[in-house]
């Protein structure tokens, strides 16, 4: 080759070795996508987060780091609202690594994951039902955790949901006249909940629904169990109103 064109080239070739320095360069490791993933969720970044950490696991590099950055997505889609995505990946971690410190946690967030779904006693009550297994799994599985005082909590408010979904159900068969069907819904949910603080709004309907079918008997019963179990209950009153007007 004619030593001008060889020195002509030369420039040329300089940067494209430059350019693939420069390439070369900005990528980075997993070490410094996890620690940028932390800065971003720190600024509450979620999404962005998100992304990093996938970069993190995606690496294969480190089984440590790998396992850090799958709770942390989970984590970061939990704090951002997505609880049906964060869900799937604390039960996926669960699976993965049943043995590790932080699989109670990974439970506990799955409980909390359904616990934030519930939406009310008139809706579906399957992130209820969900919430309340998982979190009696938990309780069974991890009863001395520092995490169990806060479960047992979430526990009773789920629990009082479904008790209050119950009286919602018989009441509206009270209401409609289908008296049968609310007596069979309001025992069964002074049965299945026992000592729940709703009980006493449970008794007034069963007391109400026995006396409109015309057993008057289980109906004043009902109504003395709730003024002796309850004294203070505003509920009580209403119980008494009930009888003089139509009794």
């Amino acid at each position: 080759m004619n030593i001008k064109i060889k020195i002509a080239l030369l420039p040329a070739l300089l940067l494209a070795i430059a350019g693939c320095s420069s390439t070369s360069s900005a990528v980075k490791s997993a070490t410094e996508y996890f620690k940028d993933g932390e800065q971003a969720y720190t600024e509450k970044n979620y999404e962005q987060a998100i992304a990093l950490w996938k970069k993190v696991k995606d690496s294969y590099i480190s089984p440590e780091l790998t396992t850090k950055a799958e709770l942390n997505i989970a984590d970061a889609m939990y704090n951002n609202g997505n609880f049906i995505e964060a869900a799937a990946e604390y039960e996926n971690f669960r699976k993965l690594h049943p043995n590790h410190e932080k699989a109670a946690y990974a439970l506990y967030r799955l409980g909390m994951c359904n616990f934030q779904q519930i939406t009310g006693i008139d809706t579906d009550q399957t992130s209820v039902s969900n919430a309340v297994h998982l979190f009696n799994s938990f309780l069974e599985t991890y009863p001395t955790s520092d995490l169990a005082k806060e479960v047992r909590q979430k526990l009773d408010e789920a629990v009082t949901v479904q008790l209050r979904h119950e009286i919602y159900v018989g009441r509206f068969y009270m209401r409609t006249g289908k008296y049968a069907a609310a007596i069979k819904r309001l025992e069964g949910a002074l049965a299945k909940f026992p000592g729940k603080a709703a009980d006493d709004e449970a008794l007034l309907y069963l007391g109400q629904s026995y006396l409109m079918s015309g057993d008057k008997a289980k109906g004043r019963e009902a109504f003395n169990r709730l003024a002796t179990e309850y004294p203070a209950s505003p509920f009580v009153g209403d119980a008494k109103k009930f009888m003089e007007k139509n009794y």
